[in-house]
């Protein structure tokens, strides 16, 4: 697949060209052509709103199954904290945990005991006044990736830390090594395949071996929920908070933080920090997913009933005291063990040519194509926007034509030009034949 690897697929042969998708992608990632959808991959972020959008299920999260665990003598399940928010309020935490080991894995580490670390090193960090204000969480990858894309210049506001699924990554392979042990995330969404299968903050073996979104396993979990042997959950209600929109806020102490959720808002928050109109904000929780990671489109619940639910799981969690003291931690974050081992960069998804004055080129000529466009914004061409059709005319990927106004511009003017050509036409000559029998009737 190239540089980028991507979860969210394209099944062509469902695709009706609809356009539902395009209108609704928050990187302009997908064009139409040809009656098909086409995803550009350098602009794809993975968030999976195609998925949700797209009526023909023509989109797709491509990931693991339960059959990746026969891969391994061993296997360790890292649960999101999202997957608490799936069950009822009377389903406890420690038979959801256990029944993860009915279906094969051998133990389990808990993502939101990993939240609940980050959680207290993110603390101290904004206390302590490093870096650039507002920070922003680095707990979403789709919110990282649309950063790399459409906000590269507040890639350095970003938290130097990565995520708890990550770091959960870590205590697990810190226990029980690599080699014969496969380490599985049960995620809520198709950016945290991707982000399991390539990670843009650290380089070098990766962490986990596969992805299985909660939509694939509910069902088997449901069917063990009542025989399956309580695994005793060691989260604290701080951890568990990360699973929903606001948790992770409230997690975040001693700050100031706003917190959002849905993928187009974070973009309107991102645009006024851009701006530098965000100010007496120390902390940003940003999630792409309405409500948090209980709205990602590989959950099942409701995102709405998933976010009461998992407050409530959280609630029931707030007298467990926490797996690690302040003052370890403290001594964890000195040796670096949450920090990210890579920059995070920005893609280059806006160069229009290697070579300046070609790009400065068709800047221009991109500018004088978009004037001529009707602004819209229709999407009927097959392009997001008008502006973004101008880009695709000026790189090739498009022609003027596809916008049907311009079309109808160019059909009515050569219907025009067609009468006006047989309005200057000598007037039909009669046949032989017309002639002579018109001489016959005349004598």
């Amino acid at each position: 697949m190239g540089a980028y690897y991507h979860s969210v697929r394209l099944l062509e042969e469902k695709c009706k060209g609809c356009t539902n998708c395009i209108k609704r992608c928050p990187t302009e990632a997908i064009r139409v052509r040809q009656g098909k959808a086409v995803i550009i991959e350098e602009r794809c972020v993975d968030c999976g709103e195609c998925i949700r959008v797209c009526p023909n299920h023509a989109k797709v999260a491509v990931a693991d199954d339960l059959t990746v665990l026969k891969s391994f003598p061993k296997n360790i399940a890292l649960p999101a904290p999202a997957l608490l928010g799936q069950f009822g309020r009377s389903t406890d935490e420690a038979h959801i945990l256990g029944a993860l080991l009915e279906l094969g894995f051998d133990d389990v580490v808990e993502v939101a005991v990993a939240a609940d670390m980050v959680s207290e090193v993110i603390s101290q960090y904004l206390q302590s006044g490093k870096g650039p204000r507002p920070a922003i969480s680095s707990a979403c990858p789709a919110v990282v990736r649309l950063m790399q894309v459409r906000f590269p210049s507040l890639l350095d506001n970003i938290v130097p830390f990565e995520p708890p699924m990550e770091i959960a990554a870590r205590l697990a392979r810190e226990s029980f090594g690599f080699g014969e042990v496969g380490v599985h995330f049960i995620t809520p969404c198709p950016a945290k395949i991707t982000a399991v299968k390539q990670p843009v903050s650290y380089k070098g073996p990766l962490l986990l071996d596969g992805a299985i979104p909660i939509s694939a396993i509910y069902g088997e979990m449901m069917k063990r929920l009542n025989s399956a042997r309580p695994f005793t959950p060691r989260a604290t209600s701080r951890g568990i908070g990360w699973g929903r929109s606001g948790g992770e806020g409230l997690a975040i102490q001693g700050s100031s933080v706003l917190s959002v959720d849905g993928i187009h808002n974070v973009i309107a928050v991102l645009e006024e920090v851009e701006r530098g109109r965000l100010s007496g904000v120390d902390y940003i929780e940003a999630q792409a997913c309405t409500g948090g990671c209980v709205g990602g489109c590989l959950t099942v619940q409701n995102p709405f009933v998933g976010r009461t639910i998992l407050k409530h799981k959280a609630s029931e969690a707030s007298g467990r005291k926490a797996l690690l003291s302040s003052e370890a931690l403290a001594d964890m974050y000195r040796t670096s063990f949450f920090d990210m081992s890579v920059k995070i960069t920005p893609r280059p998804v806006m160069r229009l040519d290697t070579d300046i004055k070609v790009a400065l080129a068709k800047v221009n000529q991109m500018e004088q194509v978009a004037k001529e466009l009707p602004g819209l914004d229709c999407g009927a061409c097959g392009s997001p926007n008008c502006k973004a059709l101008a880009e695709d005319i000026v790189q090739g990927r498009a022609s003027e034509l596809d916008c049907i106004f311009k079309l109808r511009e160019k059909v009515q003017g050569l219907a025009e030009a067609m009468v006006e050509v047989a309005r200057q036409l000598p007037p039909p000559v009669a046949s032989r034949a017309e002639t002579e029998k018109g001489e016959r009737r005349d004598g």
